[in-house]
């Protein structure tokens, strides 16, 4: 790989850096694809002391070239993504791949083909760092930056991929405990609040302040953001604009197909039986305890009375 050859490559990476994604991060910013795939390989990092027997420096490889394809396609949101935006997405990856010198050209090749497969311990490591990252950052956005379907996916996500470890599985409890104490403390606006319907009514503004600028409202949902990926053309590298991956008409039929199956079903079993042992819990631990004294009166009596009609 020669010098020109190397910065092609960063070039087309760093179009991640301007790739939205559908999170915000806690200051209410929308984070890029390039931030993600930053946070799950320290994650990766992180976790080498507790995975000693796995290669680490393979799964840190995976999460930092786990989205490079979203350079041609853009981010779509998990629970919007069909089939027909993978392949696409997967297509033009592919593409590009081969079109890279062959020494990293391989390279990349063997890593996605072990990612899709999903049967090593470390293509199953990566693939819960990046679905796990996602729950985290949600967790420190505001809540008012969540779409209404996150406030359930954001309990009963990612449990069935990381059923392989009991480390990751502890994680994801302690992700669901911080979601829970999120959802009780910062309290989200009601329909009727979004809807302006009980909302207080506005101050009159002054004559004098009507030139400043009014202060951004704070969202209550964030847009699903899309590039123009139809009319965007990939510097030469292929023949046609890069179609656009088509979105279901109905949103709610891409979500629905997220919330069946058995999958789904013991996921949001785990997590109801999670919030029942923390109320139980929490329950036990305010209730008092009864002594009675073996030298109280009134007490011994009563267990004599009752032992002697017995």
């Amino acid at each position: 790989m020669n010098a020109r050859e190397f910065l092609d490559i960063l070039h087309m990476a760093e179009r991640l850096k301007d790739t939205p994604r559908h999170c915000t991060t806690s200051k209410g910013r929308t984070e890029s694809v390039a931030e993600h795939s930053w946070r799950i390989s320290l994650m990766a990092f992180l976790l080498r002391h507790e995975f000693p027997e796995l290669d680490m420096d393979k799964v840190v490889d995976m999460c930092l070239i786990h989205d490079l394809g979203e350079c041609f396609t853009g981010d779509i949101p998990t629970f919007l993504k069909t089939s027909a935006d993978r392949e696409t997405e997967d297509s033009l990856l592919d593409q590009w791949v081969k079109s890279l010198p062959a020494e990293v050209s391989a390279d990349l090749a063997a890593l996605y083909r072990e990612m899709d497969a999903q049967e090593t311990m470390e293509s199953k490591v990566y693939k819960a760092m990046d679905k796990l990252e996602a729950l985290i950052q949600h967790n420190e956005s505001p809540l008012n930056t969540w779409s209404d379907n996150e406030y359930e996916l954001n309990k009963t996500y990612a449990f069935d991929t990381v059923v392989f470890s009991d480390w990751l599985m502890n994680l994801r409890k302690e992700i669901l405990a911080d979601t829970l104490v999120k959802m009780e403390t910062e309290k989200p606006l009601t329909k009727e609040n979004k809807a302006g319907k009980s909302s207080p009514p506005k101050p009159v503004r002054k004559p004098e302040a009507q030139s400043k600028a009014a202060p951004a409202k704070p969202r209550t949902k964030v847009a699903i953001r899309r590039p123009d990926r139809a009319a965007w053309k990939a510097d030469g590298e292929f023949e046609a604009p890069v179609p656009a991956p088509a979105v279901p008409a109905p949103v709610r039929k891409a979500m629905e197909a997220k919330e069946t199956g058995d999958a789904a079903r013991r996921n949001r079993a785990l997590v109801a039986d999670l919030e029942r042992d923390a109320m139980i819990a929490a329950k036990e631990a305010d209730m008092p305890t009864i002594r009675f004294p073996e030298n109280d009166d009134k007490y011994n009596v009563s267990r004599k009375h009752k032992k002697d009609q017995a």
